[in-house]
């Protein structure tokens, strides 16, 4: 399949910018995308010149190679597994669903079927994440005593997306989750969580927390520390800080870094900070989506990073943990198994 035909369902913010970067993804010949709004569907694919489907059953009815999944949440266990009863490789944006109890049916269908799931966690297509987990693996930091996993946004997105996010943790922190499982090859046994409203008091009245905290102990005793906030003016911060017996080694410390030193004389980082999420991560969305083609194509390349269904599912648990310790007040343990329901 030297021209891929791939589907796209999903245009809003972060669909947008998929369809922008599929049509640039070399080996990809059409792209077709439909949306709940059909006239958005329909002004996105005439700006790129794309197709588009009034529906996703029209959608996979035309005969696809791929389907990429960028709806909101709700909708992701029904197109997963629409797109493997169509028989074709899915890339489905994070969260496989709001929760695990409710991921849980959707492995299970996969596996039974066969199907071909990938999702979307791009920062494993980061270079400087890249590069932290081969340091690691390497040896060259030696043993990991500490890890900081930060992600802050420059400002909330509007509250009525927050009303059904499923809270802070699982929405955003579940990003720090997956690459901090995937840079230490270790597993969270237990989470303790805090939080904390000190911006918008409507963000409190849905049920979530602008900021929060969350200590992970892994299961080789390491402690790794996740903190996010809806409100950090001074950019949109992402940064990874493995420290170690031999070596630190961060993450997102570059020119652009959200942050400035209190240090007389010091000028870095001398650059504007990064602003959005889709901004930091351009190349490695890029990235993901030329794996996720490749995958589709079966070629050799990068597509066993893209993070599977049950990595996903795992992440997620540590997300519900943290959210429950955030309820709770109280440590979380996660070595006990996850029942189906």
């Amino acid at each position: 399949m030297s021209d891929l035909h791939l589907a796209l369902a999903g245009v809003g913010r972060i669909g947008a910018m998929h369809a922008r970067h599929l049509v640039s993804t070399p080996g990809v010949g059409r792209l077709t995308v439909a949306d709940a709004d059909a006239g958005r569907a329909r002004e996105v694919a005439s700006a790129l010149g794309a197709d588009w489907a009034p529906d996703t059953a029209a959608l996979l009815a035309r005969g696809v190679d791929g389907l990429l999944v960028a709806t909101g949440t709700a909708q992701h266990p029904e197109l997963i597994a629409a797109g493997v009863r169509a028989g074709v490789p899915v890339l489905c944006e994070k969260p496989v669903a709001p929760d695990v109890a409710s991921s849980l049916p959707v492995l299970e269908l996969v596996e039974a079927a066969g199907g071909v799931v990938r999702i979307g966690h791009q920062r494993r297509f980061d270079a400087g994440y890249r590069e932290a987990r081969r340091a690691h693996a390497a040896g060259e930091l030696g043993w990991l005593h500490a890890v900081r996993a930060t992600t802050c946004d420059a400002a909330p997105p509007p509250v009525a997306f927050l009303a059904t996010s499923g809270g802070l943790f699982r929405d955003c922190s579940v990003h720090d989750f997956d690459v901090l499982r995937w840079t230490t090859g270790r597993e969270v046994v237990e989470v303790t969580a805090r939080g904390s409203n000190n911006g918008d008091p409507a963000i409190g009245r849905v049920g979530d927390v602008d900021t929060a905290l969350a200590v992970c102990t892994l299961d080789d005793g390491t402690l790794a520390v996740v903190t996010a906030s809806r409100y950090n003016g001074a950019g949109h911060d992402v940064r990874l800080e493995l420290q170690g017996s031999l070596g630190t080694l961060v993450v997102g410390l570059d020119e652009r870094s959200a942050l400035r030193s209190a240090e007389p004389g010091a000028t870095f980082p001398a650059g504007p900070a990064h602003t959005t999420f889709a901004e930091r991560f351009a190349d490695a969305y890029r990235a993901e989506v030329a794996a996720f083609a490749d995958l589709v194509r079966g070629t050799a390349g990068p597509a066993d990073d893209l993070c599977t269904l049950a990595d996903a599912v795992a992440a997620a648990r540590v997300a519900d943990a943290a959210q429950e310790s955030l309820r709770s007040g109280a440590p979380v343990r996660l070595d006990a198994p996850v029942a189906v329901p």
